[in-house]
């Protein structure tokens, strides 16, 4: 009986681990549990540009950490967090859609369409946003079904 009450007590005290691991493979989130690599989600809205956030503006989420570059921007994101988190977990959307892998991105690579976060990789001559824009609607809707799928699987295990 103790043996079993020791190995419940384990299994429950492992349970958030096992939770946060996987909503980190789940999400673009490095090990540092840093988003978007610390560039501010809300600035893509309202700067209209990539905007490196700051260590003391930062706010959580529940599955990552993310910095802001203002206190107004920190505060913005605490009201609706889904309304600036990226789409697809923060990974590459082009990819999402032509493969429906998970790639890392660019945080200064990014377009926002129909008030939604995008992020694109574009490293080694390989932009892949501009890829993306010859067939955005077929891409999009590939993308969409594809982190539907990525989705439910995850949340299956």
């Amino acid at each position: 009986m103790q043996k079993l009450v020791i190995i419940l007590f384990m299994t429950i005290m492992a349970s958030p681990i096992f939770a946060q691991d996987a909503i980190k493979k789940q999400w673009n989130i490095p090990r540092s549990g840093l988003a978007i690599e610390g560039y501010d989600p809300v600035a893509y809205f309202t700067a209209g540009k990539a905007i490196e956030g700051k260590k003391e503006f930062a706010a959580s989420d529940g599955s990552a950490t993310y910095y802001f570059s203002s206190a107004q921007n920190r505060d913005k994101f605490k009201a609706d967090p889904a309304k600036y988190q990226p789409q697809y977990g923060g990974w590459c959307a082009y990819a999402m859609g032509a493969s429906g892998e998970k790639v890392e991105v660019d945080p200064e690579t990014f377009k926002v369409i129909g008030g939604k976060l995008y992020l694109f990789y574009n490293k080694y001559f390989n932009n892949t946003l501009k890829t993306w824009n010859k067939d955005e609607p077929g891409l999009k809707k590939k993308a969409d079904a594809n982190w539907i799928r990525l989705s439910t699987a995850a949340n299956q295990h």
